[in-house]
């Protein structure tokens, strides 16, 4: 091979052409009821259908990179998926599916596993035991979500059941296990750099026997699973855990990298987080944009919770030596916005894998001692009150975010969770086919609130897009949201 295939090779990063195949399950899933293949065949539920195609064709668009949704169902607007109903169990049947997720026209054992994955939580989530509490979240389309929306508050702990359920049934709950699950979040977006940095700390991580949960994503969703696979290696650790965590709305935007080898798809946005926090057992955050702000401010927003004053969750800001002013900027956001008190629930280390990894292992055992002192699971944060507007969804439509309350003169707590859903607003427009939709026929969101608030998410917002932060490869980015009384 000269060096210009070489480099082509070592440099390609898309999917081109398409593949028609039939894919059979390994041990997984193999049988369904009449009812179920009727379903997800679109026979008796056409949305049910197509939000089972979207979400498999993410899962086989491995290799893309695009964080354009709506460009990744157009491009495949041909592709299908059928399940074959045998005597001896199913088969799947894709026509004009993505040629990265096949090596010499068999489908990668990694994404065939995923792509079961999928069906299994589809078939699991629009069942029967649920539908009767599902309706229409305003500003959502039946391809977003799955959208389990209460109509009566969560006093009963209805939802933190459901997330416990999905994640039963995905096999995630392990009891007996010590805690040893470190959450990673970050940017689909970031710099060479920053990506070979949280590589690092994975790497740390896997070799101190710790397991990583991310949002199965690129970048920093990817680096601390692929370090965390080296760790484990040298450690002959073939027992390690690469759990990926999305929802229908975000995953064809943020397809989830082969890596992972436990994938569990949530209805929504808010019960993708609740899992989250509720199965981690520490959490590291990497530099990112409005996504990773989203998942900060949900967790601070839930441990300024009084009701969990007693709970261990060891919380780390990390970025390398080439970002090292961006966690001092988020530092400044969360005390001009919350507060001092805010500081008492992370801790920043810069440049340091090692000391990263080494605090979370010791904080592993913090966590572990909490756990038996208040005799709560170790598999399953139960203990953990998160606010029931956390957990309400939340429609996002130029109505709702104009008319969040964006003031100092809410608690801390419910600031944060008005300041996430304002996030999470821009996370939609920016990457979701519905809110990009959105944007394109009405025009960007508009936030409204106290102007020092505004000035600060303004500030934050204009450096995530000046550092690359909204979308993949630099590409130009149009933002789909305004301040009030400004013109851009």
């Amino acid at each position: 091979m000269n060096d210009t295939a070489l480099l082509q090779v070592n440099t390609y990063t898309g999917c081109s052409g398409t593949v028609n195949a039939q894919v059979s399950p390994r041990g997984t899933l193999e049988l369904l009821s009449q009812e179920e293949v009727s379903r997800l065949n679109g026979v008796r539920d056409s949305a049910v259908y197509e939000l089972f195609r979207r979400c498999a064709l993410a899962v086989l668009n491995c290799e893309d990179a695009t964080d354009d949704a709506s460009e990744v169902f157009a491009r495949y607007a041909d592709f299908t998926i059928e399940i074959a109903h045998r005597a001896r169990g199913i088969k799947l049947i894709l026509r004009n599916a993505p040629a990265c997720a096949f090596v010499d026209g068999e489908i990668l054992n990694g994404v065939r596993d995923q792509l079961f994955a999928v069906l299994r939580d589809i078939v699991f989530m629009s069942g029967e035991p649920y539908a009767p509490t599902r309706a229409p979240v305003e500003g959502q389309t039946n391809s977003d979500s799955l959208a389990v929306r209460d109509t009566q508050p969560d006093s009963s702990g209805t939802v933190s059941n459901l997330v416990f359920n999905i994640l039963r049934n995905a096999g995630l709950l392990r009891p007996r296990m010590p805690p040893r699950l470190i959450v990673c979040w970050g940017g689909h977006s970031i710099s060479r750099e920053e990506y070979l940095y949280c590589k690092a700390v994975g790497y740390q991580l896997g070799l101190r026997g710790l397991d990583i949960c991310t949002g199965c994503g690129p970048g920093a969703m990817k680096g601390p699973m692929k370090g965390a696979t080296i760790g484990h290696a040298k450690q002959r650790n073939r027992e390690g855990r690469y759990i990926g965590i999305t929802e229908p709305g975000i995953i064809a935007a943020e397809s989830p990298n082969p890596i992972v080898n436990n994938l569990v798809i949530l209805p929504d946005i808010e019960k993708r987080l609740e899992a989250f926090v509720r199965l981690g057992h520490g959490i590291i955050v990497f530099p990112g944009g409005v996504g990773t702000l989203e998942e900060i401010l949900f967790l601070l927003g839930t441990l300024m919770d009084t009701d969990n004053a007693n709970i261990t969750m060891p919380l780390i800001f990390t970025a390398g030596v080439s970002s090292r002013s961006y966690f001092a900027e988020i530092d400044a956001f969360l005390v001009r916005t919350l507060g001092e008190q805010v500081r008492r629930f992370y801790r920043i280390i810069e440049d340091d894998p090692v000391a990263v990894a080494v605090a979370m292992r010791e904080g592993m055992g913090a966590v572990s001692a909490n756990r038996r002192a208040t005799r709560d699971a170790f598999y399953y944060n139960w203990l953990l009150k998160i606010p029931a507007e956390m957990k309400r969804p939340f429609g996002v439509n130029h109505r709702s975010m104009a008319t969040l309350q964006l003031r100092h003169a809410l608690p801390a707590a419910e600031l944060a969770i008005n300041l996430r859903r304002a996030f999470s607003g821009i996370v939609a427009g920016n990457v979701k086919d519905s809110g990009v939709s959105m944007i394109r026929d009405h025009g960007p969101f508009e936030l409204n609130g106290d102007p020092e608030i505004l000035q600060e998410v303004d500030r934050l917002l204009r450096g995530f897009v000046a550092q690359g932060r909204m979308k993949l490869g630099g590409r130009a980015y149009n933002p789909c949201y305004r301040i009030a009384g400004t013109t851009g």
